[in-house]
């Protein structure tokens, strides 16, 4: 299997998570922006060639290597809502991030200030949910553990408000792959 994305991608080191976790071998592409519009029909990372098989969402490239392995992709409906909610913060707080490097900030858009408050909905609802970490992780866990990273990383949040996704971030420290995945500038 190959993987194409990047280090600093949080989509992408969700699926190199799961894929590490589950014992697959993979193949990290390094891909920038110009070759992921090439490669790719939705012109992002990441995505995944596995023989004739193409995938181009880290949602459906977490489901495939999860069926590889027999296991279910978002194991109930309390899961996939909290995956869902992590995975609108993370695209509102990406949507800013992306449109920033243009000059174009949330002072300037009505647009960019509803994905703020959108991302800042979801964290205080979150700070009040219940959310465990057991052995390797759900995928919510997982996609919210990649959300902080890469938000910290980049600066785009602070978790000091929210105590309880303060615990979660440390707690998910632990969770086998997730450290050694942490985003980095290649």
């Amino acid at each position: 299997m190959e993987l194409f994305g990047s280090y600093t991608s949080p989509y992408v080191r969700h699926c190199r998570i799961v894929m590490m976790q589950l014992g697959q071998a993979f193949t990290l592409v390094p891909t920038d922006n110009d070759a992921s519009a090439k490669g790719s029909p939705t012109q992002r990372v990441p995505y995944l060639k596995d023989g004739q098989r193409f995938l181009g969402d880290s949602m459906t490239i977490v489901q495939y290597a999860r069926s590889k392995a027999g296991q279910a992709f978002l194991a109930d409906l309390d899961d996939a809502e909290r995956f869902y909610l992590a995975n609108t913060a993370l695209e509102a707080t990406v949507n800013i991030f992306q449109l920033e490097k243009d000059a174009i900030t949330p002072s300037q858009s009505p647009y960019l200030q509803r994905q703020a408050a959108r991302a800042q909905s979801i964290l205080e609802t979150l700070d009040t949910a219940k959310l465990e970490i057991d052995g390797n992780g759900s995928d919510s866990v997982l996609r919210l553990a990649c959300y902080f990273g890469w938000a910290l990383f980049r600066k785009r949040i602070d978790l000091t408000p929210y105590p309880n996704l303060m615990k979660f971030f440390d707690r998910a420290q632990k969770i086998p792959h997730f450290a050694e995945t942490a985003p980095f500038v290649a």
